[in-house]
């Protein structure tokens, strides 16, 4: 069973399993000490959000079996380091944000009210 809290308080629910997210690979944006880039950060990747990332060297548009990435393409969710994310954001190309699906470990790069001005509702 999960133990780990959302940036609401709740329980953290899973942000993806098609494709297969987390950086242990179980769905969810789980964190630990192996993980220094903090994948906490579950968002709705956008065409703007992944150019930009690939602009500044981590194409997650290109499949790496290797490592069992399948790519991704808008509209797929996905665990990002939140220091990747905060910078997005601060430079206008954030991703849309799952609340219940970010770690509350993200609040040590970003507050929550910044977060909500990005987040998108799941039902």
């Amino acid at each position: 069973m999960n133990r780990s809290r959302n940036v609401l308080g709740g329980p953290l629910v899973p942000c993806s399993h098609e494709p297969l997210t987390g950086f242990f690979r179980d769905g969810c944006c789980n964190t630990g000490e192996d993980d220094l880039g903090s994948h906490t950060v579950c968002t709705e990747v956008t065409a703007g959000f992944l150019a930009f990332l690939a602009a500044h060297g981590n194409n997650l548009l290109k499949a790496a079996p290797q490592f069992g990435f399948p790519g991704l393409k808008p509209g797929d969710r996905w665990c990002v380091c939140a220091a990747s994310w905060v910078q997005a954001m601060r430079e206008g190309f954030a991703a849309p944000v799952v609340l219940e699906s970010t770690h509350e470990a993200v609040l040590k790069f970003v507050t929550l009210d910044e977060l909500r001005l990005h987040s998108i509702r799941v039902n």
